[in-house]
């Protein structure tokens, strides 16, 4: 009987080794899981249940046998019912023991799924975060019936932002990649871009806030704003920008959120309608945007002013103002070099004029108009802008003081308000020069 035994035992070994363990494996993974691992599967998920979401991002970083639970955690129906809290449409969550709004919880899941995806391929990253999502319709471009009141795209903008830092460029290509498949935006923004604008006002909507809320999400660093929008944007003809740009940035209704398109047409606008535009206009001309040129910005803001027709000029006046010296100069540089002296000089009143309305200090539009002058190559040039400043401001005023004289009045009054501050910007512009024509000379 002693004989019969041994070959059972080794029967039993070889039995082990055949069905694929090995005897230290399974003790391995126990180990990594420190002190949890005298409790059930169940009672360590009632335990995560009690630590807050960062707790337990940082409890993931205690070895890949707990990362892997926590993933398995994140899949299941009261995982999920903990972690993706939907109260979007309130700007604060029910009191908590943490105390943090929605958008602070989303941040701490981001860094959780990061964590617990650290050791996955990009693409395997992208499907299993797609997948623990996809049941948040507020997360979707037309999931959520009340897009205006809703926060579910800035928490997933802010997700996103948190589990892809310090993600290389090529791995944020993916991802953008698989978003602008996932969501069908490149269909979306072709309808959006090439029908009249406004016909498709609810589609302009839901792409603005998909792109400013997900994309562009607030608080990103300039570099990876200027990713994203080079991202949305350089696919599309230079003309398509420019559309794409305006329903992203551009002016819109304080009582539906739709998109205004007939604002910088109809009348002067106030900062407030432009300042989204300009900030654009900014990122992509500095030096986070490696793709953009300086031309390709110029083209894109001459194009921007056409959209849907040519705007007024005070408000081209007022978007370059806004955009800074630099794109403020390059533009108008590239006027005088083009030749064309009589669209410089009248851009140039406007800006004084906008100066006078918006209380800018009137010597930087002196300053603009002396480093421009050094950019004709000829004396005869730089006189005949200097000529076509002067005969503007005179046309401009007997425009505006015909005006007057006709009665054509408005409840604001605004044709001698016009006037009137056409007649204080030419005032103080020349004003500036003469203090710096005689400051020159006592010197």
């Amino acid at each position: 009987s002693g004989c019969t035994s041994v070959p059972r035992q080794k029967q039993r070994r070889s039995g082990r080794r055949r069905s694929g363990h090995t005897p230290g494996r399974d003790s391995q993974a126990l180990s990594a899981l420190g002190d949890f691992q005298t409790l059930p599967l169940e009672i360590f998920q009632m335990v995560l249940n009690y630590l807050s979401v960062k707790d337990i991002s940082m409890l993931s970083m205690v070895s890949k046998t707990i990362s892997s639970r926590l993933i398995n955690y994140i899949s299941t129906s009261s995982g999920s019912r903990r972690l993706l809290l939907q109260d979007f449409h309130r700007p604060e969550l029910p009191a908590r023991r943490e105390g943090a709004s929605i958008l602070e919880h989303y941040k701490s899941l981001g860094l959780l799924l990061k964590r617990c995806t650290l050791l996955l391929p990009t693409r395997d990253r992208l499907k299993y975060v797609h997948k623990v999502l996809s049941g948040v319709s507020c997360f979707k471009l037309n999931g959520c019936a009340s897009p205006l009141h809703c926060l579910g795209l800035q928490c997933y903008g802010v997700f996103l932002q948190i589990l892809t830092a310090g993600w290389d460029e090529l791995e944020c290509h993916r991802v953008f990649n698989f978003l602008w498949e996932l969501s069908n935006l490149a269909r979306k923004v072709q309808t959006v871009v090439s029908s009249k604008p406004g016909s498709a006002r609810r589609l302009e909507l839901r792409i603005r806030l998909y792109c400013r809320g997900v994309l562009l999400s607030p608080g990103s660093h300039r570099s990876d704003s200027a990713f994203w929008l080079t991202r949305i944007l350089k696919p599309w003809p230079m003309v398509n920008q420019a559309r794409l740009l305006y329903i992203i940035f551009g002016p819109v209704s304080s009582r539906d959120g739709h998109v205004v398109w007939q604002k910088m047409i109809e009348g002067p606008t106030d900062e407030t309608s432009l300042k989204g535009l300009a900030d654009a206009i900014k990122l992509l001309y500095g030096t986070e945007a490696r793709e953009w040129t300086a031309d390709d910005v110029i083209s894109l803001v001459d194009e921007l002013s056409v959209v849907p027709q040519e705007w007024l000029m005070e408000n081209n006046a007022r978007l370059l103002l806004l955009s800074g010296n630099s794109i403020c100069f390059t533009f108008m540089a590239s006027k005088a070099v083009n030749g064309r002296a009589v669209e410089l000089a009248r851009l140039m009143v406007f800006m004084a004029l906008v100066c006078e309305k918006d209380l800018y200090c009137m010597d930087w539009a002196v300053k603009m108009m002396q480093k421009v002058c050094k950019v004709f190559s000829t004396p005869w040039e730089r006189n005949n802008f200097l000529q076509c400043l002067e005969n503007t401001f005179a046309h401009m005023l007997m425009d505006m003081l015909q005006a007057v004289l006709s009665g054509e009045r408005d409840e604001e009054d605004s044709s001698f308000l016009n006037l009137f501050h056409l007649v204080n910007a030419q005032a103080n512009f020349h004003k500036e020069i003469l203090y710096m024509a005689v400051g020159n000379n006592s010197s």
